[in-house]
């Protein structure tokens, strides 16, 4: 079976369209490339490295990993999304893209020199089989940097119910038609996402700790930003989650050691190192 879930793979191809990061001011996607990447050791990679962007989306994290190495290799499984990074990254020289799945990464085994997949292993129908294919492409002791949905491991019980509730609704909004299931989300971001992020601001500013409200993550965030991830939430198909543990011991079961986790949101990012 293709490790592959074709519906899921077109539905981000339309995302990525329709939020290209281009109206996003720098500062704000600096910020969030720097919580993903705050565990990645950058001085560790040999000059001139060579790396892949698995699930590159818009590009918008190749944007600032590109400077730092010698060549990054860009790869999603749809086309579409390619065509948006491909536009967004048209001043930069040293990327390759790549229109293939994560279980046909077109790079030869034990070759790359660093990788990372942020929010796109959790949207695969087997998500150790993605890590473990990713695992296969890096050099010995080479790095690979994860951002995978959590299970709310770290939260009271009343997250993971709000998250159940939620789940029942994205699984009805997923369903509908592009257009439908588009404006749905919009609106799940401007009723709830919004509210709640600037209430919690609000109440930071008062100085009250907002880390257990619910959407306090995106206080200091765009509405683009919210609609964005509004419509990635409630608008894709497959979605999987796991605790700290789960994700430790997949990892450790593709051949990774030296495992890290972020002890900042977003969770979960981790970072190991290949046997």
């Amino acid at each position: 079976m293709k490790n592959i879930d074709l519906e899921t793979v077109e539905g981000f191809g339309r995302e990525w369209k329709s939020f290209n990061y281009s109206e996003v001011e720098n500062l704000e996607i600096t910020e969030i490339f720097t919580s993903y990447f705050s565990i990645f050791h950058w001085e560790r990679l040999p000059n001139e490295a060579v790396g892949f962007d698995l699930g590159c989306g818009s590009g918008r994290w190749a944007k600032f990993v590109s400077p730092k190495v010698g060549t990054l290799h860009c790869i999603d499984a749809s086309t579409a999304a390619l065509e948006v990074a491909k536009n967004n990254l048209l001043k930069v020289e040293n990327c390759e893209y790549y229109h293939a799945s994560v279980d046909h990464i077109p790079l030869p085994d034990n070759s790359m020199d660093f990788g990372y997949s942020l929010g796109v292993l959790h949207h695969v129908p087997n998500t150790f089989l993605g890590i473990q294919a990713c695992v296969e492409k890096l050099k010995p002791g080479a790095p690979l940097l994860l951002y995978l949905y959590y299970a709310f491991d770290n939260r009271p019980w009343w997250f993971r119910l709000i998250w159940q509730l939620s789940n029942i609704i994205r699984q009805g909004i997923y369903r509908l038609p592009y257009p439908v299931r588009y404006g749905v989300s919009q609106m799940i971001a401007l009723l709830v996402y919004l509210p709640l992020a600037r209430f919690s601001l609000l109440l930071e500013k008062l100085g009250l700790n907002v880390d257990v409200i619910p959407l306090s993550i995106y206080r200091s965030r765009s509405f683009y930003v919210m609609r964005n991830d509004s419509l990635d939430r409630f608008g894709t198909k497959l979605e999987s989650r796991f605790t700290q543990d789960e994700i430790r011991q997949m990892m450790e079961a593709a051949g990774l050691i030296n495992i890290v986790f972020s002890d900042r949101a977003p969770y979960w990012c981790v970072v190991g190192s290949k046997k």
